[in-house]
């Protein structure tokens, strides 16, 4: 499977806490965890299904984009 960039962040108490683990790249792709190692491997099991529903629906999966800069 490809690489997808993965933007990982916290979620704030009134939220559950935690942390989200969101797929750009594949839209309302994302997944949450206890820890961002969580939220990680989550989200990868998203990303395989989000392919797979998009391929039995017919869309295109779009490729990886480059790797996401830092901001900060």
């Amino acid at each position: 499977m490809n690489a997808y960039p993965i933007v990982i962040e916290p979620l704030a108490p009134e939220d559950g806490g935690g942390f989200v683990a969101i797929v750009p790249d594949l839209p309302g792709c994302m997944s949450d965890g206890e820890t961002p190692v969580e939220a990680v491997a989550n989200v990868q099991d998203a990303i395989v299904q989000w392919i797979e529903t998009a391929r039995d629906l017919g869309h295109k999966v779009p490729e990886p984009s480059r790797k996401l800069a830092l901001a900060g």
